[in-house]
């Protein structure tokens, strides 16, 4: 064991003179000019998830899949431990790279192409990293930022991709009004690394049929917890937990402070799990999502879940792919919301005028599913 002596801690500060020229205040996050396109950030930190905390974020966002709860049954499917919600991974993998990408932001756009690449198991340890895929000058305007962000476990290996999109203001007046992108292929496939599974008897009975409409009935309270549960899954984005930086800012994303997206997002899909992806085997992904409106501390969300396709999943595996699209709406149940808005409901925002756009309508994305089939 290495010893190592001090010398007794005296109080300095009485006879040090402050130095007022001496003030710095750190910051953290870009502004426009500082996203170059084909440059790779690399963002400080890790987390390592215990056993614990992904347990607490899957009952805390209302995850019924019993492969996030039940260590037994998740070995039972064939994984070799807990598995992580994939809302969680998403989370963290967000999380860490808010002080490299966003930490300046104004508001997150959009998410593209989640691939979800392998299973993420209770003590693992997650890192990330940011490729500048774009950025979209608009002269005075904030200009937008598209990042394509991978998270790794401790042995090096891809388990999340994703892009976003960002709302980035500049850091002086600017006339430009051009494009700066690098050139990245996407492939139209991928590849995801899973154990060899087992189907498992199940006792949900719920079948997921093309064309149907699911009204998920519960809905979820946020309280001020989600200021806690920013900071905790590592996003340092002051909007979500500082009430005097967002009551000094202006417009829509003012006031009280902002529920971090991604909580919005993890709850969601946990009010839909019971009825959509209770029986997955593993959630592929998510195609293009957006947030529509935000929310804040004492908004309910309710889920609303409308099934697109279904076809055959892997040789062997008595399991399917399902493809969905989940839509949030907050202070409405979502019964109401089908009624009101009738088919609107499930149209894109993003392709609305302001006008025509729903107010209670604050979250859309289209996912898929690898789920047991029913017999």
């Amino acid at each position: 064991m290495n010893k190592i002596r001090f010398n007794r801690q005296t109080e300095l500060s009485p006879n040090t003179p402050v130095d007022l020229s001496r003030v710095k205040i750190p910051r953290f996050g870009r502004f426009l000019e500082e996203f170059e396109p084909g440059v790779t950030f690399h963002h400080p930190r890790g987390r390592t998830i215990p056993a614990s905390f992904a347990l607490e974020f899957a009952g805390t966002f209302m995850q019924a899949n019993p492969l996030y709860l039940n260590r037994e049954y998740a070995k039972a499917c064939g994984f070799a431990d807990l598995l992580v919600s994939p809302l969680m991974v998403l989370n963290v993998a967000l999380s860490l790279g808010v002080q490299n990408n966003s930490e300046q932001a104004i508001a997150h756009l959009g998410y593209y192409d989640v691939q979800f690449l392998r299973p993420v198991y209770a003590g693992d340890t997650l890192r990330s990293q940011s490729l500048v895929l774009s950025r979209r000058w608009r002269g005075s305007k904030p200009g937008i930022v598209r990042v394509r962000t991978t998270a790794f476990n401790q042995h090096d290996q891809p388990v999340v991709q994703y892009e976003r999109a960002i709302l980035i203001p500049t850091q002086s007046p600017s006339t430009n009004t051009h494009t700066d992108a690098v050139k990245v292929g996407s492939a139209e496939t991928f590849t995801v690394e899973l154990p060899q599974l087992t189907t498992v008897h199940s006792p949900l009975t719920t079948a997921l049929q093309a064309g149907d409409i699911i009204i998920h009935p519960n809905g979820r309270t946020v309280t001020d917890e989600h200021m806690a549960w920013s900071y905790r899954l590592g996003n340092t984005h002051p909007l979500h937990y500082d009430r005097v930086y967002s009551n000094a800012r202006s417009g829509a994303m003012s006031g009280e402070p902002i529920v971090y997206g991604g909580l919005v997002f993890a709850w969601l899909e946990g009010l839909a799990s019971r009825d959509t992806s209770e029986n997955a085997l593993w959630d592929v992904g998510y195609t293009e999502g957006y947030h529509t409106q935000p929310a804040v501390s004492g908004d309910t969300l309710y889920a609303v879940s409308r099934v697109l396709s279904s076809e055959d999943g892997p040789p062997g595996l008595n399991a399917g792919v399902v493809t969905l699209q989940l839509i949030g709406v907050k202070n409405i149940a979502g019964e109401v919301a089908v009624n009101q808005f009738g088919a609107a409901l499930f149209e894109s925002e993003a392709t609305k005028p302001h006008s025509e756009r729903i107010a209670h309508k604050l979250f859309e994305i289209m996912r898929r599913l690898l789920v047991l089939k029913t017999g």
